[in-house]
């Protein structure tokens, strides 16, 4: 029989956002828990690379959701505020189009209802705050009922929105998509262009997702936040304030299986790649769920694991410094294609990167309206993030140096007929394309998103919390309540209070961090700092 020490211990596989967040949860709650991240820094996909002797955010840029972060923090005795200088963004993002049409959509209603009737007229200015108070009544009836809560079904879903209120189920629009639903509000198809991209923030088509997705719009305009030292700091923050609670992170730790009592319906705790065994009570996993039936390691992870799913988009990532010359740069900048439905129709139909794609900017010396940070001399080199949209083959496809070449031309193409040369050094860039995606997180092709939201099932067939194995947890963007840095984070915390419900513990101690991440309790020894 396992020991009481051994039963109260949590082995929180990765140190992703979900898995950070089900730590701090559960060191607040006074859990004993060790993490165990393969890579060398936490973060997941909020990782960094350097290049040309200058460090870049390579994943997530952009912090919303605040709400999310503090309601977290505030079981550790602290905000993200008191944690982390951010500049608050006026300028969402900075888009063009083919000929350098301009257009910024801005975090106040107003200011944007401004730009868009100067882009495109009264009508479509008219069309933007019919969206932008639709998208608002979505996100209050899902903010509580299905994005910061367990995973519903859609019986459960339609009784916590209300039965009696058949028409806030019908502002939903789960069986319509979120492009037929934008012809509702705007003729213009750059502008639908512009809000039906918010599908792509969890990897999907526009043409397939449903137009719930158009909440995405409201969560911006609650609040776009840049953190000072990128995402990744985030992350960094975030690992400090769980060690400061006592929890254990150990870097090059990679998990090889998830192990499973003598009689196999619980877990007993973890097995490293170099032969380790970590004994647990509970392990939380926080990585894409496709990779645990390898992980579970017997002969019922098939079953366990549930039918292969469908992938979300993966991605190339271009970091590196360049000098931009033509149109201006904000922090967040679009260069959308001529023709949209053609890029999804790519990834998703025939398993190809798209000829013409749109690509997104990120100019990571700038603020948010897009003024160099510093005074910095605009004409020397910056640090320039480029990213468009790839199949997620990158468990069946190495990518060749002669097609990451003809990748590269089509983003600079695009950027250049839409008003934007970078002159690059190829000599400081980094360039990661699915088949590296896959490397950093098996098993998912590269699918940066989990399963994509195609269909109105699809946010009802991620996985929950819970798994069958008793002990074992999830967390990730690959599971509920979804992909995104602050539903990651909400997934973890989730999985931390489903774990807390299900194993009560049996100790007394119960540590609070004050801000700056000082702990009740000391640290626990051979803990592995993230400074």
């Amino acid at each position: 029989m396992a020991s009481a020490i051994t039963e109260q211990r949590v082995v929180v596989v990765g140190a992703g956002m979900g898995g950070l967040a089900a730590a701090l949860r559960l060191s607040a709650a006074g859990r004993q828990v060790t993490v165990l991240e393969a890579a060398t820094a936490p973060g997941g996909k909020m990782r960094h690379v350097s290049a040309g002797g200058r460090n870049f955010d390579a994943g997530p840029t952009v912090l919303t959701m605040k709400w999310a972060f503090d309601s977290l923090l505030e079981a550790c005795g602290t905000t993200l505020d008191r944690e982390i200088l951010m500049e608050t963004a006026g300028v969402i993002a900075r888009h063009y189009w083919e000929g350098g049409a301009c257009l910024d959509l801005h975090a106040n209603v107003a200011d944007s209802v401004r730009a868009i009737r100067d882009f495109a007229g009264k009508r479509e200015a008219d069309g933007y705050q019919a969206f932008a108070r639709d998208s608002r009544r979505v996100f209050e009836l899902l903010k509580d009922t299905f994005i910061d809560a367990t995973r519903p079904n859609p019986i459960t879903l339609s009784r916590r929105v209300g039965l009696s209120k058949p028409g806030a189920l019908f502002a939903l629009k789960p069986f319509s998509s979120l492009w037929s639903v934008l012809g509702d509000y705007f003729s213009d198809e750059r502008l639908r262009q512009l809000f039906g991209r918010y599908a792509t923030y969890c990897g999907s088509s526009p043409y397939l997702a449903p137009a719930t997705l158009m909440l995405v719009a409201h969560v911006e305009q609650e609040g776009v936040w840049i953190p000072e030292g990128g995402m990744h700091a985030v992350a960094r923050k975030f690992a400090d304030l769980a060690v400061g609670l006592g929890a254990e992170i150990r870097y090059g730790a990679k998990v090889a299986e998830i192990v499973s009592s003598p009689d196999g319906r619980s877990v007993s705790g973890v097995k490293l790649e170099s032969g380790e065994f970590v004994p647990a009570g509970q392990v939380v996993f926080n990585g894409d769920a496709a990779a645990l039936p390898k992980l579970l390691g017997h002969s019922n992870a098939k079953k366990r694991a549930g039918a292969k799913t469908a992938r979300s988009q993966s991605a190339l990532v271009v970091c590196g410094l360049a000098e931009p010359d033509g149109v201006p740069l904000a922090h967040h900048t679009v260069f959308f294609s001529e023709n949209y439905r053609a890029e999804f129709d790519a990834v998703f139909d025939r398993g190809e990167a798209p000829k013409d794609p749109t690509v997104y900017v990120c100019a990571q010396d700038r603020t948010a309206a897009g003024r160099r940070n510093g005074g910095a001399n605009p004409d020397t080199v910056e640090r320039i993030y480029c990213l468009t949209n790839l199949p997620p083959d990158g468990d069946r496809h190495d990518y060749t140096e002669q097609e990451l070449n003809q990748c590269l031309t089509a983003m600079d193409r695009r950027m250049a007929a839409n008003g934007l040369v970078l002159r690059r050094d190829q000599t400081a860039q980094v360039v990661t394309a699915p088949d590296t995606f896959e490397q950093l997180f098996p098993a998912t092709g590269g699918g940066l998103y989990g399963q994509p939201s195609h269909g109105w099932m699809a946010s009802f067939q991620r996985q929950g919390a819970r798994s069958s194995l008793k002990g074992l947890f999830l967390a990730g963007g690959s599971v509920h309540p979804g992909p995104g840095v602050p539903m990651a984070l909400l997934s973890g915390k989730i999985a931390a209070e489903t774990l807390l419900a299900d194993h009560p513990s049996t100790g007394r101690s119960h540590p609070v961090a004050i801000a700056g991440g000082i702990s009740t309790r000391p640290a626990t020894a051979g803990v592995t700092p993230s400074r």
